[in-house]
């Protein structure tokens, strides 16, 4: 009985050791799966094909969803979308003129908001001072270390294993986390962050066969009064991948980057 037992014991570890392993690679998506709704978007339009379609907010937030094959690699393949989105930021001469368009608006209801510019100059005033009081209090411990007096310029530089930040007193700043890296000025920012993760189904396999990444352009001088405009990527390396291309109204792109997450994880299965 006992030796019945045992084998009995064994063939369900066996068997359940089977249904964790992968038998496989996951079949690959021919479609996309474009739910009517997704939080605050809503659908509104689906290819014949089934390969992309269109969500929008009631924000004026546009969100394209595509499927797309990968012939070399995953990142040759975003290329040309981070192209797409590049050109959404205005020329030289396209962003002084609307510069200009800005500052004619501007003097036009300057003498209806004298008093709530005023207050706003003065909080911006208040602002910088509290600033400039801060980094006098930071520098006082370098310069009772010895430190130069007077510098002109204050910098913050940071190299420790994972995490790398270079900023200065200008609204520049280069930042390395892990796997997020950003770049910020004065008219805006740039966010990328890839990872390799595993596809569903295969959490207990030794190797990562899948991806997951975003880009974000969060800038001043973007087009047709974007605000931000970027991508939510996954999939399998090997393709084909799910990639969102977002392109914000309001700027908030916390709420919708998580509704757009949510559909390219349910297409691009990791």
């Amino acid at each position: 009985m006992k030796p019945l037992l045992l084998l009995s014991a064994c063939a369900v570890a066996l068997s359940t050791a089977a249904g964790c392993a992968p038998s496989g690679p996951p079949k690959a998506r021919a479609a996309l799966d474009c739910p009517p709704s997704q939080g605050d978007l809503e659908r509104t339009n689906v290819a014949a094909d089934g390969k992309s379609c269109v969500y929008v907010s009631r924000d004026g937030d546009e969100v394209s969803l595509r499927l797309i094959p990968v012939s070399a690699s995953y990142q040759a393949t975003l290329q040309p979308i981070e192209q797409e989105l590049q050109g959404e930021l205005q020329t030289e001469q396209q962003a002084a003129e609307a510069k200009a368009a800005r500052a004619e608006a501007d003097a036009k209801g300057a003498a209806a908001d004298t008093a709530a510019s005023s207050a706003a100059s003065e909080a911006a005033r208040a602002a910088k001072q509290a600033a400039d009081d801060a980094v006098s209090a930071a520098k006082g411990d370098e310069d009772s270390d010895g430190g130069e007096h007077g510098s002109s310029s204050d910098r913050a530089h940071i190299d420790l294993p994972g995490i790398h930040i270079d900023a200065d007193d200008s609204g520049k700043a280069d930042v390395n986390v892990g796997m997020v890296h950003v770049n910020a000025g004065e008219d805006g920012a740039v966010v990328r962050m890839a990872r390799d993760v595993r596809l569903r189904g295969e959490a207990f396999s030794p190797e990562k066969r899948g991806f997951r990444a975003t880009y974000i352009l969060a800038k001043d001088n973007l087009k047709d009064g974007w605000k931000a405009v970027g991508y939510e990527a996954g999939g399998p390396k090997a393709g084909p991948i799910t990639v969102a291309v977002v392109k914000s109204k309001t700027g908030d792109r916390h709420d919708i980057f998580g509704d757009v997450k949510r559909l390219v994880r349910r297409n691009a299965g990791v």
